[in-house]
């Protein structure tokens, strides 16, 4: 198959105007920019074309929007700081790599650590003076922040579960070779941030020195010098076990088993969250059924996947720039011939299987080789030390001692792994004497529910997001219990603006930031996420919104049908019904 963009039967010839990104990277010489000009100079912040580049490596830049107002009036400017991601495929990696991030959030960040909903880890609050530094040292513990963040293939998703068997070992191997293949090609990561041990120089990709006469062949087959036109993102799944959300990717793998072992995917595309409510244009979509691959055939299907959004993805408007757009456009049929066109044969028609279960992998599960992992539910995902819980402190004991391997869930929380029968009461002990609620003292609820970041770092919040949702799900636990719904699973989503970090449009239930203090309330979708959502309710108020979601469980509690789920309950009787059925249930 060629990646070369003069071969690709989908280029296009006429010409469009480019968005004022598209002309940054284009201009960018790879995505070096002048970030190395910049990092030298004492101001606390970037220019706008180089932030849209350090997207690429890993960075977005913030400001604590809790103290603007203060600084404004005091006379000074932001309290700017920048946000680093890494990339950690499938959520997996070493106890070791988890005490440097520890370390780093200490010694360089705000103290906090976030788990995300991709499966990987945020650091917040890295001073601009700083961020070589904390790049430089996560690369030291064998992990990267190159293409987390930017308009390429970000982290790859994939089940986190530890098991024993061909099946889990063959979609791990896959997922960290399918990463390997859809990396950016750019030295300019290297030349920026990694530095020689010894000599402190900076070395290329390839382990060689730069040249002080002349630029290195920069060769990117499969993005191009432009890259994608907006951001991508993968995933890999078990019909059983969709607990990565496989409809909400913008390429997604569904393993096709037979006599245990995988014998190809059913390969989904045009998945995608963001929505701009100005914007009808806009739209959540989940991803359709494109045709089925063998595991050969797998990687060079997705390089054909991206070379068709790269080609003909919308680069004159961002905000229809993802691959739903194109796929919206022209049809399935359509995308799935040009895919075939660049691939260069025919593909399979699906096979039947599809996403039919969701574990969250949270308590003891066994790993079927003797040993245990432990799913403990970590509240958004946030790693803190307080008076009343020691996340941080835990954890580096935890890792000290059993040094085994951790694995993040795409619902922000963490798995133990490698645990032996006689080491399971000390684990659950070093969780509870630092005041953090084993998963079994979790709430179903609360351990099902997630939020973005949003205030005070994110730079497009307009509500509250990780801050609000811990006290809403305070407020309805007791209203759940008294209507004898504690056990019952449905997940609750929460973000601070309409681009849907935390998938908010494929929930049961999702409020998504509509205006200061007001949200956007959705039902209808499900926790196997393979439905979207509709909006139930516009513009609810803060102080209203506990209300307004205990009139929708007292009205599921006295009209759902047999054994069926909150989602599938509100999207039978539709939105308008709902809201009459709301209204009329007695209150617990």
């Amino acid at each position: 198959m060629s990646t070369d963009a003069s071969e690709s039967s989908s280029q296009t010839e006429a010409p469009i105007k480019l968005s004022a990104v598209e002309k940054i990277k284009l201009e960018s010489n790879y995505l070096m920019g002048t970030i190395d000009q910049e990092l030298l100079d004492p101001v606390d912040h970037f220019n706008n074309d180089n932030l849209q580049l350090l997207k690429f490596h890993g960075s977005y830049q913030q400001d604590d929007r809790d103290r603007r107002v203060e600084l404004k009036k005091s006379g000074g400017g932001k309290a700017y700081s920048m946000m680093l991601r890494c990339r950690i495929p499938g959520g997996r990696m070493t106890s070791d790599q988890l005490v440097a991030h520890l370390d780093m959030c200490d010694e360089l960040g705000n103290s906090t650590l976030k788990i995300t909903t991709r499966q990987t880890l945020q650091l917040h609050g890295i001073l601009k003076q700083n961020l070589r530094e904390t790049i430089d040292r996560i690369n030291a513990c064998g992990l990267s922040t190159l293409a987390a963040c930017g308009d390429v293939n970000r982290n790859i998703m994939c089940c986190p579960a530890k098991r024993v068997g061909p099946i889990h070992a063959q979609l791990e191997r896959f997922t960290d070779e399918l990463t390997a293949a859809l990396a950016p090609q750019t030295p300019a990561y290297h030349e920026l941030w990694i530095t020689d041990p010894d000599t402190g120089e900076k070395s290329l990709a390839d382990g060689g020195e730069p040249s002080p006469t002349s630029n290195p062949v920069i060769d990117e087959p499969l993005y191009g010098p432009t890259y994608l036109p907006r951001k991508f993102k993968c995933g890999i799944a078990l019909p059983e076990d969709n607990c990565i959300d496989i409809y909400t990717q913008d390429l997604g793998f569904i393993a096709v088993v037979r006599d245990d072992k995988i014998i190809g995917y059913n390969v989904i595309v045009g998945g995608g969250m963001g929505r701009t409510p100005s914007a009808k244009k806009t739209f959540p979509a989940l991803a359709k059924r494109m045709a089925f691959v063998t595991p050969e055939q797998a990687i060079d299907v997705a390089k054909a996947v991206i070379i068709v959004q790269r080609d003909n993805g919308n680069r004159s408007d961002r905000k229809v720039a993802r691959m739903k757009y194109l796929i919206a456009d022209w049809g399935i049929e359509r995308f799935r011939a040009e895919v075939e066109s660049v691939f260069g044969e025919k593909l399979a028609d699906c096979t039947e299987d599809d996403v039919h279960g969701f574990d969250d992998h949270m308590g003891w599960q066994a790993q079927g080789d003797g040993k245990w992992s432990y799913g403990l539910n970590v509240e958004n995902g946030r790693l803190y030390d307080n008076e009343k819980i020691q996340f941080k402190t835990a954890f580096r004991k935890i890792c000290a001692e059993f040094n085994r391997e951790i694995r993040f869930t795409g619902h922000q929380s963490i798995i133990f792994c490698d645990i032996e029968e006689n080491e399971k009461d000390r684990l659950i002990e070093l969780i509870q004497e630092h005041g953090i609620p084993t998963t079994e003292q979790t709430s179903t609820v609360r351990r099902w529910s997630m939020s973005c970041v949003a205030l005070p770092t994110c730079g497009l919040a307009i509500t509250e997001s990780e801050r609000r949702l811990p006290s809403l799900i305070d407020s309805i636990e007791e209203p759940l219990a008294k209507l004898g719904l504690s056990g019952e699973r449905f997940t609750i989503r929460m973000t601070g603006c309409p681009n849907g970090c935390a998938r908010p449009y494929n929930a049961d239930l999702a409020l998504v930031g509509r205006a200061v203090g007001k949200y956007t309330m959705f039902t209808g979708g499900g926790w196997l996420g393979n439905r979207l959502a509709e909006i139930y309710k516009d513009s609810v108020k803060d102080d209203e919104v506990v209300d307004e979601m205990v009139g929708l469980f007292s009205a599921f509690k006295a009209n759902r049908e047999g054994s069926e789920s909150f989602g599938d309950f509100c999207a039978r009787v539709g939105v308008e019904k709902l809201a009459e059925l709301a209204e009329a249930a007695p209150r617990p």
